[in-house]
């Protein structure tokens, strides 16, 4: 059932990333509302795997692998779209793969190593494909582009904070090993 939540939230990526990319694809309502569904089923995936103890490394991966996908694939229609700089989505495949790699290969662990920043990027990730759903809901021309500001803002912030997760990951070797 975990699983099926997660790939829930993998169908939608593409909807999700052309209904950002060209804005009068979807309804502003069915875009936020394919987001929500989203958002949901990643909260609810990790809860139900452990309440049905099927909790484990590759069902880690594929949700953090999807949630990868998804915010890529919609701050990609961000930037086709306009709204926020190119680099962010590149930077979050740097940090992604980083996370993937270090955890596997640096690490030797058997699961996902996460690290505090680079959490909460993932879960902030999602905060300009919230604000470009709210600027599509015709709530009028000021506030679509205040809300499309606000997303370019957010973006260059997440931009900064991935950049200092990477970093961050890039000396975590070096503390552990001294540890």
């Amino acid at each position: 059932m975990a699983n099926f939540l997660t790939a829930i939230r993998l169908l939608l990526t593409i909807p999700v990333a052309w209904g950002i990319a060209v804005a009068d694809l979807l309804t502003g309502l069915t875009l936020f509302s394919f987001i929500l569904l989203a958002l949901l089923t990643d909260y609810f995936d990790g809860i139900v795997a452990r309440a049905t103890k099927t909790a484990s490394t590759r069902g880690q991966l594929f949700d953090h692998g999807t949630d990868f996908i998804f915010v890529t694939g919609g701050l990609i229609g961000c930037v086709y779209a306009g709204i926020i700089n190119p680099y962010l989505p590149a930077l979050i495949v740097v940090a992604f793969s980083q996370y993937v790699l270090d955890s596997y290969f640096l690490f030797r662990q058997k699961d996902l190593k996460m690290s505090f920043l680079g959490r909460w990027n993932g879960i902030f990730y999602f905060i300009p494909l919230i604000t470009v759903a709210f600027s599509r809901l015709d709530l009028g021309q000021d506030f679509t582009d205040l809300m499309e500001q606000i997303t370019a803002i957010i973006a260059w912030l997440l931009l900064a904070s991935t950049i200092a997760s990477i970093i961050d990951r890039s000396l975590a070797p070096r503390r552990h090993i001294g540890h």
